[in-house]
C-alpha cells in the first residue's frame, strides 16, 4: 500500500515563497572600527566614511570621492609644510 499526498497539498507547498535570510529595509552600518592615526586631518576624513553607512549603495561614491579628495589634500599639505630652518651659511654670517 502506497501512501500518497493529495496533489493539492503538493501544489500549495511548491507555491510557498522562500524568503531571503537577510533583507534590510534600510541601509545598515558596517561598524568597521576606525583607529585614530594621530593626524587630525586624516582622522576627520576617516570619520567621514561613517556617512556612507546610512546611504544606499549608489550614494557611497560621493562620500568615497570626498574622503579621497580630503586625504589627498592632507597628504599634499605635508609636502607644503616648512621644514627645519637651514643652518646659516658662511656667506650670511659675514654681513
Amino acid at each position: 500500500m502506497s501512501e500518497s499526498v493529495p496533489e493539492a497539498e503538493v501544489r500549495e507547498e511548491a507555491e510557498v515563497a522562500v524568503e531571503p535570510e537577510y533583507a534590510p529595509a534600510v541601509p545598515a552600518p558596517l561598524n568597521v572600527p576606525r583607529t585614530p592615526t594621530g593626524n587630525a586631518d586624516v582622522d576627520a576624513q576617516l570619520e567621514r566614511l561613517a556617512d556612507a553607512d546610512h546611504l544606499a549603495t549608489d550614494g557611497h561614491v560621493e562620500v568615497y570621492e570626498d574622503v579621497h579628495r580630503g586625504l589627498r589634500d592632507a597628504l599634499t599639505a605635508l609636502d607644503a609644510r616648512p621644514g627645519p630652518p637651514a643652518p646659516p651659511s658662511a656667506y650670511q654670517s659675514r654681513s
